[in-house]
């Protein structure tokens, strides 16, 4: 589903805004076998703690930046993180937020 204007340029602002504290340019260069951006998505919760979302939820794939390899030790090797835009403001587990977005690990991705 390609996105509308709107949403681009809701991407193209929130981009702006993380390389301005990051200091550099986000990835653009889409991973091959990556979901492709407007992917509709299911966020899921870890079966084995309380988290990392408060409930379950859809979204979709955005394009802020190209998907890129998690540095995390639980990371699994090649497991990548995703920019997701939320169909509504969420909350994490530990009750912050709300958040219209966020990047999510691939392991919690589930394509609709």
């Amino acid at each position: 589903m390609p996105e509308t204007p709107i949403e681009d340029q809701q991407a193209t602002r929130v981009r702006q805004a993380i390389e301005h504290i990051a200091g550099k340019p986000l990835p653009q260069d889409w991973p091959q076998g990556a979901l492709p951006a407007g992917t509709r998505v299911h966020i899921t919760r870890d079966p084995n703690w309380d988290g990392p979302w408060a409930a379950e939820f859809t979204g979709a794939i955005s394009t802020v930046g190209a998907p890129k390899p998690v540095q995390h030790a639980h990371a699994t090797p090649g497991e990548l993180e995703y920019f997701v835009t939320f169909d509504e403001p969420r909350y994490e587990s530990s009750g912050e937020g709300p958040y219209h977005g966020a990047q999510i690990w691939d392991r919690y991705i589930q394509p609709e």
